[in-house]
């Protein structure tokens, strides 16, 4: 338990760690383990058979008995099959055992996740791998031991397995690229920190609605009387509930190992956001699920529901989860850090057109990575950087850049002062660039803020690509100055060809506005705006050939991935399609019809007594047209259920965008209305008022 506020004396003590190792393994052990996370060395099985009884021996001592192989298959959440540690003897009784065998290798039943046709249902065999380079934790009285998702055939069923894939692959073109400027770091690591938003609701009033419960958003609603437009909620003062329910995040969090950092009220009422420090992309990844589980799991404590729909509540905003992109050296360089004369750092200039290069090149694959359901609503909504993708770099960079492509002396300021003008207040030394926060890729300062990605998306999926495009250009530059004589010069030419050939991307302008959406046309910038726009991208000869060059994905496992990821599309909407029919045939529909027959009866009875009552007759009758609008509306989506395509993932999804999602909108919008002008006492489920203001 932390006390006076001391978070050293419960950090990571649910976490196997490397002071836990340190005392408990031999020295030659710990040795040989360290080496494998700071080199990437593969563990001998020797070795292993020392953890695998140490980790167990402490696993125990702290009320574990089970393990599990805890993995991220394609679904985007965490899987895990828990056993238990005991071991039958002879006299039938037990012991507590852990094998290294049981360590390093799991087989779980690979046959109902998704593999977009890798695998049929009767081919069930997959296994699990350890992955000693994430720390094996303590949850629910089990072990946790981070894995890889394999088939019996060998394809990668999972997000971590090409997640340390594309590490490995930026780490070997980076290290080509810094060998030319006479540098040998034992390896190049990208770093991340996921900033996560998320929604707060009472859990009782949550149960009131299918919506929430089914689909994690709500699919009916009119706007509340107040908004998010007094902007009174975003970085306000915590309420007495919402803070007790951080402060558990935090602690619980902090025992598994988790930087988090930071925590604030968002723009949108009930909207929050917890930022860990920088970790290494693959830990990066397994904190946020596990940030994302620990957020669902203390609300409850609290009587609350954590919602992290991408868009739970129409007309306000939705919530993301901005990916904070590095990479550095295992010796402690930062690749892109400017320094105070970027312009002269070659090496800074040189990775830093990579990343455009990149950015460019393939924006398109960048914006699938990001694409699903729940994030078409958000992406370009003036809330969120729009589908379009550029690289936001700040007014000195972008100085640097044009006068390097002009061939022009170049003049830049870094640190320069901001004078307060109050006496008793220090100046502040300001960044080499402000922020641009409808940008979906921006430079701030030493990494890339990816703010494209959606609140419920693993970050996993989103730096495979990243790291992809960027060891592929990296592969590229390195190929093009190995055997250079002149370095310098040489690749500070190649940065200032690399900028001239990807300007269109750069923008540092107000990417919510139509004048952008014109000119990023004139540019020849893709605009992907839903989900099937954007996937058939992933499997290109271009796409497919990068993954492949890098080692990242086999072509099978490149156009498996874009049939999941479409599977995912269609089920998310044909979930969202008859729970709307639901709610709308067995909710809202009887509430309209008791409302308008609850008021006619009151018109007849004024009228038997002569009383007149023309107002009250216009009610009945505009409560009547929009009754019959919302049955003729069910009919239209009923219809489209009805007509659904039954083959070809991508055909389907281009149905449910063209024909379902508008029978959806139509829907909704005369629902909304009816939401308006029918007594609250008869509406069957919570407003929007009752879900954004009861904590």
């Amino acid at each position: 338990m932390m006390k006076n506020g001391d978070v050293t004396a419960i950090f990571g003590e649910k976490v196997f760690n490397l002071p836990k190792m340190k005392e408990r393994l031999p020295e030659e052990t710990y040795e040989a383990f360290l080496k494998t996370i700071n080199e990437g060395t593969k563990l001998d099985f020797a070795v292993a058979e020392v953890v695998a009884s140490a980790m167990k021996d402490w696993a125990i001592e702290n009320g574990c008995t089970h393990y599990t192989h805890w993995f991220q298959p394609m679904t985007g959440l965490t899987a895990e099959k828990h056993d238990s540690f005991i071991e039958p003897t002879k006299d039938r009784t037990v012991i507590m055992k852990f094998s290294a065998k049981a360590l390093v290798m799991g087989e779980p039943d690979a046959s109902s996740f998704p593999s977009g046709g890798l695998r049929a249902t009767f081919e069930a065999r997959g296994y699990t791998a350890w992955d000693p380079t994430s720390f094996a934790f303590i949850k629910d009285h089990s072990l946790y031991i981070p894995t890889s998702f394999v088939s019996y055939t060998g394809e990668v069923l999972d997000k971590k397995t090409p997640l340390l894939r594309s590490e490995a692959a930026i780490d070997k073109a980076a290290r080509r690229v810094l060998a030319l400027f006479g540098k040998t770091p034992a390896r190049v690591i990208t770093y991340v920190g996921a900033e996560q938003e998320y929604f707060l609701v009472d859990k009782k009033l949550r149960n009131k609605r299918k919506d929430l419960l089914l689909t994690g958003r709500t699919l009916f609603g009119a706007m509340p009387a107040k908004g998010q437009e007094m902007d009174d909620h975003y970085f306000g003062q915590l309420k007495e509930r919402v803070a007790a329910f951080m402060k558990e995040v935090d602690e619980e969090l902090w025992k598994l190992g988790v930087f988090s950092k930071t925590k604030h009220n968002e723009a949108a009422p009930a909207q929050h956001e917890v930022a860990p420090v920088f970790s290494t992309a693959n830990i990066a990844s397994d904190h946020n699920q596990l940030t994302m589980e620990i957020l669902k799991k203390v609300a409850n404590h609290h009587d609350l529901y954590c919602l992290l729909h991408e868009k739970p509540y129409e007309g306000i905003n939705g919530s993301g989860k901005h990916n904070n992109w590095s990479i550095g050296t295992s010796d402690g360089e930062l690749l892109l850090k400017p320094g105070k004369k970027p312009e002269e750092n070659v090496q800074f200039l040189l990775f830093f057109a990579s990343v455009i290069k990149a950015v460019d090149e393939y924006s398109d694959i960048l914006r699938l990575s990001v694409a699903t359901a729940g994030n078409d609503h958000r992406l370009g909504a003036h809330e969120a950087p729009p589908a379009i993708v550029s690289v936001y770099l700040g007014d000195q960079l972008t100085t640097v850049v044009e006068q390097l492509i002009n061939d022009g002396g170049v003049k830049y300021e870094a640190g320069k002062l901001i004078e307060t003008g109050v006496e008793t207040l220090p100046d502040i030394e300001r960044d080499t660039t402000d922020r641009n926060r409808t940008s979906p890729f921006a430079f701030t300062g030493n990494r890339f803020e990816f703010r494209g990605p959606g609140s419920r998306q693993s970050i996993g999926g989103i730096n495979i690509v990243l790291n992809s495009i960027v060891a592929q250009t990296l592969t590229e530059f390195a190929e093009e100055l190995e055997g250079s004589t002149d370095i310098a010069h040489d690749a500070l030419n190649l940065a200032i060809r690399t900028f001239k050939n990807h300007h269109r991307i750069l923008f540092n302008g107000n990417g919510y506005s139509d004048e952008w959406v014109k000119e990023a046309e004139r540019r020849g910038l893709p605009n992907l705006k839903t989900t099937p726009d954007a996937l058939p991208y992933f499997k290109t000869e271009k796409s497919v050939k990068m993954f492949e060059a890098q080692g990242v994905f086999s072509r099978l496992e490149v156009e498996t991935r874009g049939e999941i990821m479409m599977e995912e599309y269609n089920k998310t909407l044909h979930i969202e399609m008859l729970t709307m029919l639901e709610m709308a045939k067995q909710e809202i529909l009887p509430a309209c019809l008791s409302y308008t027959k609850s008021v006619a009866e009151g018109v007849a009875v004024k009228k038997s007594l002569g009383i007149k009552a023309p107002n009250e007759g216009k009610i009945v009758k505009d409560l009547t047209e929009l009754t019959e609008d919302l049955m003729d509306k069910i009919a239209v989506l009923d219809k489209a259920s009805a007509e659904l395509p039954t083959e070809d993932a991508y055909k389907i999804g281009m149905y449910y965008k063209e024909t379902v999602i508008p029978a959806m909108e139509d829907l909704r919008k005369t629902a909304d209305t009816l939401e308006t002008v029918v007594g609250k006492a008869y509406w069957p489920f919570p407003t929007y008022t009752d879900l954004l203001y009861s904590i």
